[in-house]
């Protein structure tokens, strides 16, 4: 993966320097790459964007069509230069693309002298997918303090009983979502993860859980 963000920075830093010279490379910032996909495993991939200036008497569709003839030698698959009307304004867009999945695109239009670059690399995941293992009970019949009976939402468990403690659950078509029993929090929300409660702590509501201790 880092060798794929290395490659994406080389080819904006050849790509700002021809089409748009002068421009202040120390702002191309490719520290670390993000989640670009919340499934399990997560899939990470570096991303980038600059703002460059076009020289003054170049136009907007000659630098699209430079970025393209620059980039299709260079083995990218090329889309565009596509036009966008928006009104009085011309936008021209490029696309390009690399076998491996490493995205760029351009974008410049004739009502100012912006050129905006974009990068990114294919979403990889950075482990094998692996079983989700529900955590062992931090409380069990056997472990209670004297005066304290098993929590009745997570019957000892401790992390919350909807997401197992992870603090989310899977969902469509993000991927996951945060889960509504904890909030997030990723322990039981009724013991706080003590996964026990205290008998004299407990209100009538709560009572109605532990008919035994009536008798």
């Amino acid at each position: 993966m880092d060798r794929l963000g290395r490659a994406l920075r080389a080819q904006l830093v050849e790509l700002i320097d021809e089409l748009t010279p002068g421009a202040d490379l120390g702002l191309l910032f490719l520290d670390e790459p993000n989640v670009a996909d919340w499934h399990e495993p997560l899939r990470y991939s570096y991303s980038a964007v600059f703002r460059g200036e076009r020289p003054e008497g170049v136009g907007a569709a000659d630098v699209a069509s430079r970025a393209a003839d620059q980039l299709s030698p260079a083995g990218w698959d090329i889309a565009g230069p596509q036009e966008e009307i928006d009104g009085t304004k011309r936008t021209y867009v490029l696309t390009a693309r690399r076998p491996d999945g490493t995205r760029i695109e351009v974008r410049t239009g004739d009502h100012n002298s912006a050129v905006l670059y974009s990068g990114q690399t294919p979403a990889l995941a950075l482990r094998e997918p692996e079983e989700f293992q529900w955590p062992e009970p931090v409380r069990t019949p056997e472990t209670l303090t004297p005066g304290c009976v098993l929590c009745y939402e997570c019957d000892g468990l401790g992390a919350c009983h909807g997401c197992g403690g992870r603090g989310w659950v899977p969902s469509e078509p993000r991927g996951r979502s945060n889960c509504r029993q904890c909030g997030g929090q990723r322990v039981c929300p009724i013991c706080r993860g003590g996964g026990q409660l205290a008998v004299f702590r407990l209100s009538p509501y709560q009572l109605t859980y532990y008919p035994e201790l009536s008798q």
